[in-house]
């Protein structure tokens, strides 16, 4: 099978990504891997797309889709694929379908993690930290004692990012980037959405049911 996997900060993707490719025997790609090894490795487009890195630039879309499709063509994609942080914009999406269409290897299904932003800003904002290394979670892992580390007796502390104003930042740039792509895969039939509120098995489960009725 051959799969696209959304989903906004906080909703599980990762978890969910990695538990899926190690269900179905598929490689998980990471478009943030996938660049790290081909810089690691010095190959030419590793080379062109560290020249942009270096910079603090984003990598041209047309160095990334050509190491997407290096990526698709190893032998471990033989049995289907699994992308993750790629596509991001409608000619992101484009140019993918048309590498597909190249290698013959096109989508069988988008999935799409669906978390209300009220249940994700909870998620994300809920994390404290203790300078002992030692973290929490308010709804998922308190401490014993609030605002104090169990293990050290220090103060807790929220970071920057996990504070509410700017999880709110952060999902509503991920809506507004994700929203043309959600569309855009809905009209070609292939968008199926998931509820991501229940447990991390309850979201597997789900997403399974769909796969296994995609398979070929």
């Amino acid at each position: 099978m051959n799969i696209v996997l959304f989903g906004p900060p906080g909703a599980g993707k990762g978890t969910q990504a990695k538990e899926l490719a190690k269900h179905y025997t598929i490689p998980h790609i990471s478009t943030g891997d996938i660049l790290r090894a081909n810089v690691r490795d010095g190959t030419t487009l590793g080379i062109k797309a560290k020249e942009y890195m270096d910079k603090g630039e984003l990598v041209p879309d047309e160095v990334l889709i050509g190491i997407i499709r290096d990526r698709l063509q190893q032998p471990d994609c033989k049995s289907g694929y699994m992308l993750d942080g790629y596509p991001r914009t409608i000619p992101q999406a484009e140019a993918l379908k048309e590498i597909l269409a190249t290698i013959s290897k096109p989508l069988d299904v988008v999935l799409n993690i669906e978390v209300p932003d009220k249940e994700l800003i909870g998620r994300l904002s809920g994390r404290r930290m203790c300078s002992c290394g030692e973290s929490y979670h308010m709804m998922f892992n308190p401490p014993l004692k609030q605002g104090i580390c169990d293990a050290c007796g220090g103060k807790l502390y929220q970071r920057d990012d996990d504070k509410e104003e700017v999880v709110r930042q952060r999902l509503e740039v991920y809506t507004a980037k994700t929203k043309p792509l959600i569309d855009y895969y809905s009209n070609m039939g292939i968008l199926v959405n998931i509820d991501g509120t229940g447990s991390v098995e309850d979201v597997f489960r789900q997403i399974c049911d769909v796969l296994d009725s995609h398979k070929k």
